[in-house]
């Protein structure tokens, strides 16, 4: 919230000359009184051009002031720099990657905040951060700030004296600018504006001004027709700019959406849906599709920005229905979610496609998994549950259908294909309640896929833990085996490595790779010896790596194994903050 200064006191004269030489004869003008700056205008002013200190609260819980950036920041242990406004949001999809976490920020100290009147302090510790948070009003307090409304600038300013002679122009440049400009002016002085100037609403909407009355009204009516976001709720606002056109050309425009998030009650349900896709119609009908059942219903969406509500009827699907909020639209190559919300309760839809395209290309994986039987060799959920699946012999037909076939009898399922969380692909199964296949009913992102081996992972959506299954079409797996069976066979160099996008192969240029079948590894060029570790965890589907030394410590982590051959591995780390990718390939000299 802003504070008002008002230490000074602007006459309103009834006539105002233009400017002249003392020594000349003056011409008396006498102008509109709405040419004249007033101070009842000159404190609306000052309300809107007050810093604004609410848009970082989720750094600082405080709306009186703002961190200056740049700033260093750990999210959840995940480090990151916060440079722009916008880096705010990395920091709110770290909080936002797990619901059932506990989040937590540390601030890198000293930093300096921004007060209300622009006026800085240096900062040395949390405890003096949260002192200082405890000044500001409070989330139910009264707001005296004006956020609805900014002013486009530049403006030009005129003062003149009491003898109408013209004292000084000014251009303003900024809020900041117009504020000290306000404040600090001569009592006695008589301010004009040039006009027309342009306030920009809340919303966007441009609006041409062409003096003080018309000023003061355009303020005063839009001033409480926001939400100035003075909470610490850092989600609030993920729908500032979203409309029901918008949200309608997405459901509309993407087939067979698929439920990523189902929360009701604090019960986690989207497991039961995994398998069924829900195609929108731009006349309202919602119809639904699993295990060759067809559910008809019914949704529309009314409102704006953070306000538009979605009514979902399926009178068959309970657990879906709701006039829910619109929390969010997210859109990436390949992958569009939309996060609906009301309460703690929650539903947010996916679908592999961005309106007009990008899908994803499901051909391999598709191919190998509907041809001939498949085993589970690895299965691991906080522990090895491999043996569970012993035997079970699965297939999976083209029809989106698929059987688990043991002994006792035949346990029939569903899957389908989506785009994945870290990967580009991800295989959803379901076969239903049945224990221990219930096990598999989840979206698991494709790490590799040849026609001899299907390998997946998933992230549990509540705690993070991460499950591994793989497909083998023999009953007894060798992922663990070929992995450290390969590496020692051989001498290796870094054919690729890519940090969130960015090539740094050049760096490992001449160096080979000795991996010693005790876990040991030696990197060198000749001229620079990096010694290591590493070690094959989880049935093969991670490698752990650990280096001393530049330039090869830069690959010292968990990766996912991707792809495995004789001659090449193929590695992947996903940030568990930001979500950047780090790629890693060795080959075989």
């Amino acid at each position: 919230m802003k504070t008002i200064r008002t230490n000074f006191v602007i006459v309103l004269l009834l006539s105002l000359t233009l400017f002249s030489c003392r020594k000349e004869e003056m011409e008396i003008i006498e102008p509109p009184e709405e040419e004249v700056l007033a101070s009842s205008v000159a404190n609306l002013l000052i309300k809107t051009s007050t810093n604004d200190g609410s848009y970082d609260n989720i750094l600082d819980g405080a709306s009186c002031f703002n961190i200056k950036l740049p700033v260093t920041v750990t999210a959840n242990g995940v480090e990151v720099v916060v440079e722009t406004e916008e880096d705010l949001n990395t920091v709110e999809a770290i909080f936002d990657e797990f619901d059932d976490d506990t989040d937590t920020l540390e601030i890198t100290f000293p930093i300096t905040i921004v007060l209300q009147d622009f006026s800085e302090m240096i900062l040395n510790n949390q405890t003096a951060l949260n002192t200082a948070a405890s000044n500001c009003p409070g989330e139910n307090e009264a707001d005296d700030d004006i956020e609805c409304v900014d002013i486009q600038y530049p403006i030009t300013a005129s003062l003149f004296n009491q003898s109408n002679e013209l004292i000084e122009t000014i251009v303003i440049e900024s809020d900041q600018e117009l504020y000290n400009f306000l404040v600090t002016m001569d009592p006695d002085a008589i301010v004009t504006f040039d006009f027309p100037i342009t306030l920009v609403l809340f919303d966007g909407t441009p609006i041409e001004i062409n003096n003080f009355q018309e000023l003061a009204t355009v303020i005063t009516d839009v001033a409480d027709s926001c939400d100035e976001d003075d909470d610490n709720d850092p989600n609030d606002d993920d729908c500032d700019t979203c409309t029901t056109q918008e949200l309608e050309a997405l459901l509309t425009g993407c087939p067979d959406w698929t439920i990523d998030r189902l929360e009701r009650n604090n019960d986690d349900l989207e497991d039961i849906y995994i398998g069924y896709t829900f195609n929108f119609d731009a006349e309202g009908a919602l119809v639904v599709t699993a295990n060759g059942n067809t559910f008809n219903g019914t949704w529309s969406a009314t409102g704006t920005a953070n306000s538009i509500a979605v009514l979902i009827n399926v009178p068959t699907l309970p657990d879906v229905n709701n006039t829910w909020n619109l929390h969010e639209i997210e859109q990436q190559p390949g992958e569009s979610q939309v996060d609906l919300r009301l309460g703690d309760d929650r539903l947010r839809f996916e679908s592999d496609c961005i309106p007009g395209g990008g899908g994803i290309n499901d051909t391999a994986l598709v191919n190998a998994l509907t041809t001939g039987d498949w085993y589970v060799t690895y299965y691991f959920d906080d522990v090895d549950e491999t043996l569970d699946f012993a035997d079970y012999v699965f297939n999976f037909a083209t029809n989106n259908t698929a059987t688990a076939t043991e002994p006792g009898g035949t346990t029939n399922g569903t899957w389908s294909t989506s785009a994945g969380d870290e990967t580009e692909l991800e295989l959803n199964l379901n076969f239903g309640v049945t224990v221990p296949l219930d096990e598999l009913a989840e979206d698991w992102d494709v790490l590799e896929v040849t026609n001899d081996i299907i390998r997946l992972k998933d992230i549990s959506g509540g705690d993070g833990s991460v499950d591994f299954l793989t497909f083998e079409r023999d009953p007894v797996g060798g992922g663990t085996t070929t992995l450290e069976t390969i590496l020692p066979a051989g001498i290796w160099y870094v054919f690729s490595y890519t940090d969130d996008g960015e090539n740094q192969t050049a760096d490992y240029a001449g160096y080979t790779l000795d991996w010693n079948s005790s876990g040991t590894v030696v990197a060198t060029n000749g001229g620079n010896t990096n010694n290591g570790s590493w070690q094959v965890l989880n049935g093969g589907n991670k490698l752990l790596l650990n280096f001393t030394g530049v330039p090869f410590n830069e690959f010292n982590d968990d990766w996912d194994v991707l792809m495995v051959s004789d001659a090449r591995v193929e590695l992947q780390d996903v940030s568990g903050g930001g979500g950047g990718t780090d790629v890693l390939i060795f080959e075989k000299q």
